[in-house]
């Protein structure tokens, strides 16, 4: 069944105004899915979700779930969709999130973080680019790719945004385990990564796993005078800075026995320092941690951060020794190591560099498997060609620092089918943080590939 492949990319070109004003929309609902933020947001977002995906008519079914997990939680509502493949055509699995992280201090912004803002090429907003970006290019590809073949668009489609990805994904096994035979895919594509630069799309090969924990250091029973007391007595944010030092060396590497590197000698790109620097947003005079080459530290190397503080405030702060302190530790796992066994050199680190004594308590601890993507199957390289043709550029093969614990759920979960990771992220998009963005280029050749990806797998039988 031959098909006009113009004709795709004029479809793509004439849905992409209403493609961006479908982010817009997204991003200002703040789907945030922590603990502490209303619920109502998210269910907000996810019937918004699904009425952008049922408006464009593809599925024979479209719905919001949520998933039963623990001592009888509730997961966070997500959307489901299924469109079955015509006789000999395969099955793909499209997934991204629409939850996102939360704005953090407001003040750091240069826009409302919920008021989607257009500078130049650039949207901004919370959610702009990870990853409500993902969910418009599944909606505006399968928009055009449908516009173009009509009832010919063989492909079979399932659809799966998540809502609480950020979050940890609590749900996900149960979603799975629930929902097993309408995910079971030939190709799944996974919409929630990052490209080389604007103009070079990228195609994920291995990611890092995580591990995160809240860890509790407590020296006294309760507050006293840092006057009377202080310089014979530690408190427990002596104790604090004194033990999360040892987590690193003098040059900034993790310093913890156990944790595993997987070094490559011949990186897929020549990532420089000076890169590095511009993208990071080094100041001047600042430079970067470890060695080794970049690629190695970002994406095959352990990394360890203290992303949060329970202390008292400066504006608050008094003359008191502090009986206690809480801080929040985010532990990326290099691939070939287990997450469980990356947390254990990790507290028996902490353990036995307690200073003065110190009592520690591990609570709320999260372990998330790293993965290596086998690049070499047929939907892989489908994927490779559809995006060199809709970049204008062939992908190059990457890693990713950051840690999508989901992905060895998939390959676990369903072993034959082939996973792909891809995304409409660049260096400047600055995910995570304060001015979070997408750029429009970026989302434009990311809505082209996966259209022309979704026409060609209609127009051609399943691969033996």
């Amino acid at each position: 069944m031959p098909f006009d492949e113009q004709a795709v990319r004029d479809a793509v070109q004439d849905g992409f105004p209403a493609a961006v004003a479908a982010l817009g929309s997204l991003v200002r609902i703040p789907s945030i899915a922590f603990p502490g933020f209303p619920v109502e947001e998210v269910e907000r977002s996810a019937e918004a979700v699904a009425g952008l995906f049922r408006a464009i008519g593809v599925f024979t079914e479209v719905a919001v779930h949520r998933a039963a997990y623990g001592d009888g939680l509730l997961g966070s509502p997500a959307v489901l969709a299924v469109r079955p493949a015509a006789p000999g055509r395969p099955t793909v699995l499209l997934y991204a999130h629409h939850d996102v992280q939360p704005a953090g201090r407001e003040e750091l912004w240069d826009a409302p973080p919920f008021e989607p803002t257009l500078v130049g090429e650039r949207l901004y907003g919370r959610g702009a680019s990870d990853d409500k970006a993902g969910v418009v290019t599944h909606l505006a590809a399968l928009t055009a790719a449908s516009a173009v073949l009509g009832d010919d668009l063989g492909v079979g489609v399932s659809l799966f945004i998540e809502g609480e990805e950020e979050a940890g994904s609590r749900s996900f096994d149960a979603f799975l385990a629930e929902h097993r035979d309408v995910l079971e895919a030939d190709v799944i594509i996974v919409a929630d990564s990052d490209n080389v630069d604007t103009v070079t799309p990228a195609l994920t090969s291995s990611i890092r796993g995580n591990v995160t924990f809240a860890l509790t250091v407590a020296t006294l029973d309760h507050a006293s005078h840092s006057g009377m007391l202080g310089g014979a007595v530690p408190d427990a944010m002596l104790a604090t800075v004194r033990l999360l030092s040892t987590l690193w060396d003098g040059t900034g590497a993790v310093a913890v026995a156990g944790l595993h590197a997987e070094p490559d000698a011949e990186a897929p790109i020549g990532w420089t320092e000076e890169q590095l620097a511009h993208d990071a947003g080094l100041l001047p005079g600042v430079t970067s941690i470890g060695s080794g080459s970049v690629a190695d530290r970002l994406w095959r190397g352990p990394a360890i951060t203290v992303t949060g503080i329970d202390a008292p405030d400066v504006r608050n702060a008094s003359n008191t020794l502090q009986p206690s302190i809480r801080v929040r530790v985010s532990v990326r796992v290099a691939p070939g190591q287990r997450a469980d066994d990356a947390f254990a050199a990790v507290r028996s680190h902490l353990e036995q560099a307690a200073p003065f004594g110190a009592h520690l308590d591990f609570t709320d601890v999260d372990l998330g498997e790293p993965f290596r993507i086998d690049q070499t199957g047929w939907g892989t390289q489908a994927v490779r060609q559809a995006l060199e043709d809709g970049w204008g550029a062939p992908p190059v093969p990457t890693g990713i620092g950051g840690s999508i614990p989901f992905v060895a759920t998939l390959a676990e979960t369903f072993p034959s089918a082939q996973i792909v990771l891809t995304g409409v992220e660049d260096p400047s998009t600055r995910a995570h943080s304060p001015n979070e963005s997408q750029h429009l280029g970026v989302l434009r050749r990311s809505i082209t590939a996966e259209a022309l990806l979704l026409a060609r797998l209609s127009a051609s039988t399943m691969p033996a």
